[in-house]
């Protein structure tokens, strides 16, 4: 589709080339990388570091290991909450040191200088101060993640005009980094200290999160972003009604999928290139085909952008697209979607441009997006859609699934406030939902009851409180809808926002992994399971940046189970936690055989892997003998980096596990909405 002339603006002058950390390509390499018996090891093993410069670098580790020591021992909260932003130069360091991450010659000497920047705040914090926290321009800083309380850096621009002193708060726009297989944690923050990236408009803070590595800013990499966006509010004052998404390559992906799936946080949206679905894209972008399974075509729907296109009715959004591009494709793609659903999208196009940002797009880019921030975002729109196809992106402004028919198919909430007291719903495959205004915020009439007309019933609820708030639930009975929540019996479990699955879901808040202290009752059992926790912690590392928690089943208490998800490797007789709760699985497993309904396995050579609710604390998950669920041959291309398994599977051992599964999937399914067998 050709836009208005506007859009399509020419020139002689040579294009500029794009930062590489801003819009690193994403480019596979080709057929080769389609081969899931030849994968290439992602990230590839750096250079020797000599022992001259590796001795160096470990004096200097462990120089500054002992200020960090020593900075633990203070009772100063403030101190101790700017100890990250000193914890980030040693694990970055440490990591390239010891598992060989060193990429070129050249990034040994960037190593030996972020010790040096990392033991100069070190210093300077032993003696109360972080002139850091007051610095405009290029700041680097880091946060301690909830999921495996590994040290996370994010690098920011503060404009000069920032005032650390003042009230106003800022436009605050997040920027997400291309594909980079040498994205270390010295690379990331090196380039944050030296590149301020495509965009920088005027007054506004841009922060770049590293998003744990290269993984489109997916699972791990989603948690970042927002856990980086959480610190940074924490320390300077943002605008949370003038936030924005922006990113090119798969910094592109990463814009689509956190514009459709957090639509209502942004004041607009601004991808570039990336990919915006994965079969489309794998097809025509890498020449691969696909040969889903039917719980893996339907697991796509958790990161596909095109399913969710009418969220971005709450999203001001402004694609970009070089227009000889190939992937100009996830824009197109998502031009489709959205003209489905009734919205003409606005579509920048670089005139002759390959995989760059055209000059004077560009301009034209920020001439939109800054009137777009001077509108921000709107508080309480009258008019809200929320599509879904999991409870676990489930919000839209006031709106929020509470429970579905069907997880995986489409869900959806239409609501508006027509005027006069009255909220009218339509819903698709929704069960439960709630209605959820903050105080001074719900535009109704304090003074009488409120008339909700849900699917065409019509139904009174509670008026609003003395503070302008107002919140009411709904639920689906045999008798149609009715106000309130719905009722469970005692126990009974169902599913719920981030308690929903697949089993990657497990893997995007707190956990630890539980590993057995006995033997499993069959040898290749045994292996296989010391095998994969090897594994999963390895690759959690490689590909997620962090270091994944283990503690022995004898060392779990209370303490564990109410704070994070266990994965517990091994079988009944290996894992005592696991001994603890088989019984209140919805599965049987003991020495002859695993049961899964009416299906048995024999347990010499099979072994289930699966997520459920924890019995012995139901808010939060177990996992049976299983990290994230995509493996080596899908780092190869960030569209392959989706869920592989569903909510359970059996695996037959006898096949070893590869690049792309952990062995012979021989049975796999959801559970249903209360987390039983369908």
């Amino acid at each position: 589709m050709k836009l208005p002339q506007k859009y399509l603006v020419k020139i002689t002058i040579p294009l500029i080339l794009a930062a590489c950390w801003s819009s690193s390509l994403l480019y596979a390499d080709g057929p080769k990388d389609n081969l899931p018996d030849q994968v290439r090891r992602i990230p590839a093993l750096g250079v020797e570091v000599p022992e001259k410069q590796r001795a160096q670098l470990e004096e200097g580790l462990a120089k500054l290991k002992s200020s960090i020591d020593q900075l633990k021992k203070t009772k100063d909260a403030r101190i101790r909450s700017l100890i990250p932003d000193v914890e980030i130069y040693h694990r970055a360091v440490r990591c390239a040191l010891e598992y060989q991450e060193f990429f070129h010659e050249r990034e040994i000497g960037v190593g030996s200088k972020l010790l040096e920047q990392g033991q100069e705040r070190a210093d300077q914090l032993l003696k109360g101060e972080a002139p850091w926290t007051k610095q405009t321009g290029l700041v680097v800083r880091g946060y301690i993640s909830k999921i495996d309380q590994t040290v996370q850096p994010y690098g920011l621009v503060i404009p000069e005009s920032y005032t650390f002193l003042g009230k106003s708060q800022y436009r605050c726009d997040l920027w997400f980094h291309g594909r980079g297989e040498r994205l270390s944690e010295v690379n990331f923050i090196n380039q944050a200290q030296r590149s301020r990236g495509q965009y920088t408009p005027t007054d506004t803070i841009v922060l770049h999160p590293y998003g744990r590595y290269s993984n489109a800013f997916k699972f791990a990499g989603e948690v970042d972003v927002l856990e980086a966006l959480e610190s940074t509010k924490q320390n300077y004052r943002i605008d949370d009604d003038r936030v924005a998404v922006r990113g090119f390559s798969m910094g592109g992906a990463a814009c689509w999928q956190f514009a459709v799936h957090y639509a209502d946080r942004w004041f607009a949206a601004n991808p570039g290139a990336g990919f915006s679905e994965t079969p489309l894209f794998l097809d025509v972008f890498q020449n691969e085909e696909l040969k889903p399974t039917w719980y893996e075509e339907k697991l796509w729907q958790l990161y596909d952008c095109p399913g969710y296109a009418l969220n971005l009715f709450q999203c001001p959004t402004v694609a970009y697209s070089g227009e000889i591009d190939k992937q100009k494709q996830a824009a197109d793609v998502m031009e489709e979607a959205l003209a489905k659903v009734g919205i003409d999208m606005v579509h920048i196009i670089g005139p002759e441009t390959a995989h760059r940002i055209h000059p004077d797009s560009k301009v034209i880019i920020e001439e939109k997006m800054d009137s777009l921030a001077r509108v921000g975002r709107q508080r309480v729109p009258s008019t809200i859609h929320l599509v879904t196809y999991t409870l676990k992106y489930n919000q839209m402004d006031w709106v929020t699934l509470d429970a579905m028919g069907e997880e995986w198919t489409q869900g959806r909430i239409d609501a508006r406030l027509p005027g006069g007291n009255r909220v009218e719903v339509k819903t698709q495959n929704a069960t439960a939902f709630t209605l959820k205004m903050a105080p001074g915020e719900a535009p109704l009439d304090m003074t009488h009851p409120v008339t909700v007309k849900v699917d065409g019933a019509e139904l009174k609820a509670p008026r609003p409180l003395s503070d302008r708030s107002w919140q009411v639930s709904f639920h689906k009975a045999d008798a149609g809808w009715q106000v309130g929540p719905a009722e469970y019996a005692k126990g009974q479990l169902v599913k719920k926002h981030n308690l929903q699955g697949p089993i990657d879901d497990a893997f995007m808040d707190s956990f630890i992994f539980v590993s057995p202290s006995g033997k499993s009752a069959s040898p290749t059992v045994e292996k296989w399971v010391q095998s994969e926790m090897k594994h999963a912690i390895v690759h959690w590392r490689q590909q997620f940046r962090g270091d994944a928690r283990v503690m022995q089943d004898s060392q779990i208490t209370d303490k564990e189970i109410a704070a994070s998800n266990l994965v517990l490797w091994g079988d009944p007789q290996s894992n005592q936690i696991l001994k603890k709760i088989i019984d209140k699985l919805p599965i049987q497993w003991n020495q002859e055989m695993i049961v899964v309904g009416n299906k048995q396995y024999a347990a010499d050579h099979h072994a289930p892997v699966l997520i459920f609710p924890n019995p012995l604390n139901p808010e939060k998950y177990v996992v049976l003998n299983s990290g994230f669920t995509y493996r080596e041959y899908a780092y190869l291309n960030n569209a392959r980096q989706v869920p592989m398994l569903p909510d359970w599977a059996i695996i037959d051992l006898r096949t070893p596990a590869g690049s792309q599964y952990p062995g012979k999937v021989v049975d796999a399914n959801f559970f249903d909405e209360f987390w039983r067998l369908k």
